[in-house]
């Protein structure tokens, strides 16, 4: 009886690798195909991340040499010629923002930084920070309210530039003649969690100005 139990065992054995072999054939060009994808899209991945890297090197690298150029139009105008798109080119017009102020021309830095302020696809640090530097910049040439809507929702709690935010605020309150509101304002901020030693200083002063007390903690 072993010689047919090993014969059938021979037989299913046969059976299995030919039912092996014909799946093999009728499906194997799937994880051939398979295999080819996720080779590609792993090497297609890396060429990526390689050209992101070189785009980055090279958009660092051009905008340091024109900053590296000292003369104010000669600097804006390499920076203009930088090719930037997406979160670079919020960063290239923060820095043609800087580069009008320094050529003298505020309206320019103001229509630049408004683009990068408008512009939703911006990361929300490059929002907030093209806001703040218009208003400073714009002073009164930006009407009051206008002013004050843009620096309430830069003071909104959990903020990046809350207290600054409010330090302006309290000068704004100043310069419509509300000295009381100012005051308050003032002293509310000292108040703040996250203000700096600097910060500090200069609201003690505006504190002093204002005909209020010296903050006892600043001497």
């Amino acid at each position: 009886m072993s010689n047919p139990d090993s014969f059938i065992d021979e037989v299913n054995e046969e059976l299995k690798r030919d039912r092996l072999y014909g799946a093999m054939r009728k499906y194997g060009w799937i994880a051939i195909a398979l295999v080819l994808i996720i080779v590609g899209a792993a090497a297609f991945n890396e060429w990526r991340k390689a050209q992101d890297e070189a785009a980055a090197r090279s958009f660092g690298d051009a905008v340091i040499s024109a900053l590296d150029t000292t003369d104010p139009a000669a600097q804006r105008t390499e920076l203009t010629a930088i090719d930037a798109t997406g979160d670079r080119a919020g960063i290239l017009n923060l820095l043609l923002g800087a580069a009008d102020i320094e050529a003298g021309d505020r309206a320019g830095a103001m229509e630049t930084l408004a683009r990068v302020e408008n512009d939703s696809t911006m990361p929300l640090a490059y929002r907030q920070i093209a806001a703040f530097k218009r208003v400073i910049i714009g002073g009164a040439d930006i009407p009051v309210d206008e002013r004050r809507a843009t620096l309430q929702g830069l003071a909104q709690p959990g903020q990046t530039f809350r207290p600054l935010a409010l330090e302006q605020l309290a000068l704004l309150t100043m310069e419509t003649g509300d000295q009381e509101g100012a005051l308050a304002q003032a002293q509310a901020l000292l108040q703040e969690p996250d203000v700096t030693d600097a910060l500090r200083r200069r609201v003690a002063q505006l504190i002093v100005v204002l005909g209020g007390d010296q903050p006892s903690d600043l001497g």
